[in-house]
């Protein structure tokens, strides 16, 4: 029996109710990068589970590809996005006049509001009144729920971490795991409240009665909607990965799917997944290889059983395009799977949200100010340590402790920086340039520490360095060796 004939007469099981909250609106015009992070860590087993979940991740992808030639892998990777970057307007052609020959209806996208009005006209044009929804970043960069949900469409999300924070007015907390810095408690309370009833705490039974809603949502809803983790420009197709089955029904069962996508993710040929799959999957997850690969290419044809009767592809373009020949372009390589979270000595400690926006970690603070512009979320650039770790994992290599640098520089120049900082750096700047008063600096900073001191260190709440020791004392050393 096909999906299609399945979908007739499928009740909606008992005690299920369908997620009622929309997404919590992003913070960062309105807190401050301290202020949201305080949030974060003042939740003992977010700042542990976040902390753990991403060690055990990163530990994962360095065991994944021991015996393998990775930095071969991941040099080909890096060639094979840069290729593809840089000749994006001819690639982006190819792929639109190869999905315009499968039956793909595509629709370009200049910003998020642009991509909001298209989808919306979409679901009005073709009589949607409920969508299911794959993992998608995109659409959480153009809040696409809330505008659905105003517009009167049933939106369910089917990836089980981005049901549970949507069902919550949640957001993501990372680009692979959403509910990172959430406990299974927390969860338990959620679905016992859907349901209407004190389900059984135990991650089985909480999944099963997931599972039981989100089945017949697949079977009933309208359209479907997805991302895409690339567009493959020789074929026309959108290719998708998930662990959960949940992409490939969104994609098939459904009459109309709807794939959102950055422009930035074409590439050129098929071939090219056997570099940039291992590396998307074995960063992400550490998994060999992902659950389910989902190949798309348009429409059903002729008398096959399954698939959607119309496929639109909205290309979201939202800031990307003004990268490209710049400074920053290398920000596109990107193939979002999360590594440089992982290994994020700020991340660890202080989770997704502090970042403001939909992305977190070293990616967040390069992606955030370039999308968002440095007035609104320059700051994010500054919540670093430059320490490397996270080039030293980027699967396509991307240098992102010189884009974090060149953001730095760029907030400086645009004068974004608090004036007292500005102050402070220039005068620091000019007596270190000169040898003498760097002398006579280091002499009388080392006598005023000494002053301050107890014992071998400094508690004391230092003027002009008062946030860094609130947290922490700065040690002295003593005597020479």
């Amino acid at each position: 029996m096909s999906v299609q004939e399945e979908v007739d007469g499928t009740p909606l099981p008992p005690g299920w109710s369908a997620p009622a909250h929309q997404p919590g609106a992003f913070e960062l015009p309105t807190t401050t990068f301290r202020e949201r992070a305080e949030r974060t860590m003042a939740r003992p087993f977010a700042r542990t589970a976040i902390a753990g979940a991403t060690d055990h991740a990163a530990e994962l992808t360095w065991l994944k590809f021991e015996g393998v030639d990775h930095d071969g892998l991941r040099d080909q990777a890096k060639q094979i996005r840069a290729h593809a970057i840089a000749n994006l307007p001819d690639y982006l052609e190819q792929w639109i006049d190869n999905a315009e020959a499968n039956g793909t209806i595509v629709h370009f996208a200049a910003d998020e509001v642009e991509a909001r009005r298209i989808i919306a006209e979409i679901c009005v044009d073709e009589q949607i009144a409920s969508v299911v929804k794959s993992k998608s970043m995109a659409s959480e960069e153009v809040s696409l729920n809330s505008a659905l949900e105003g517009a009167g469409v049933d939106v369910f999300e089917t990836d089980l971490g981005e049901f549970v924070v949507q069902a919550m007015g949640d957001r993501p907390g990372h680009v692979i795991a959403p509910i990172l810095h959430r406990t299974k408690d927390e969860v338990h309370a959620l679905f016992s409240e859907m349901a209407g009833r004190e389900l059984p705490n135990e991650a089985e039974a909480l999944t099963a009665f997931a599972r039981a809603g989100l089945r017949h949502a697949f079977l009933t809803a309208d359209g479907g909607i997805s991302g895409g983790n690339f567009l493959i420009a020789e074929t026309g197709e959108v290719m998708l990965v998930t662990n959960e089955g949940n992409g490939r029904l969104t994609t098939a069962a459904p009459r109309v799917h709807i794939a959102l996508v950055g422009i930035e993710k074409v590439i050129p040929r098929r071939r090219d997944l056997p570099v940039l799959l291992p590396l998307l999957t074995g960063h992400g997850t550490g998994q060999q290889i992902t659950t389910y690969v989902t190949i798309t290419g348009g429409p059903r044809r002729g008398a096959e059983p399954d698939g959607p009767e119309r496929t639109h592809v909205v290309l979201l373009d939202a800031g990307r395009s003004a990268l490209l020949g710049g400074e920053f372009e290398e920000a596109l390589h990107c193939i979002r799977c999360g590594a440089c979270q992982n290994v994020c000595p700020v991340y660890r400690q202080v989770g997704g949200h502090a970042y403001g926006w939909v992305y977190g970690g070293p990616i967040g603070a390069v992606l955030t100010p370039l999308f968002r512009g440095q007035e609104e979320g320059g700051e994010v650039a500054q919540a670093t340590t430059l320490c490397g770790a996270c080039d030293d994992i980027c699967p396509v290599r991307i240098p992102l402790h010189d884009l974090l640098l060149g953001l730095r520089r760029q907030r400086a120049e645009q004068a974004q920086t608090p004036r007292r900082e500005q102050l402070a750096f220039a005068a620091w700047g000019a007596v270190w340039s000169r040898p003498r008063l760097y002398r006579a600096s280091t002499v009388v900073g080392g006598a005023a520490l000494r002053v301050l001191a107890r014992g071998d260190a400094v508690s004391t709440r230092l003027p002009g360095l008062r946030r860094w020791t609130d947290g922490r004392d700065l040690l002295l050393r003593r005597g020479r060796g």
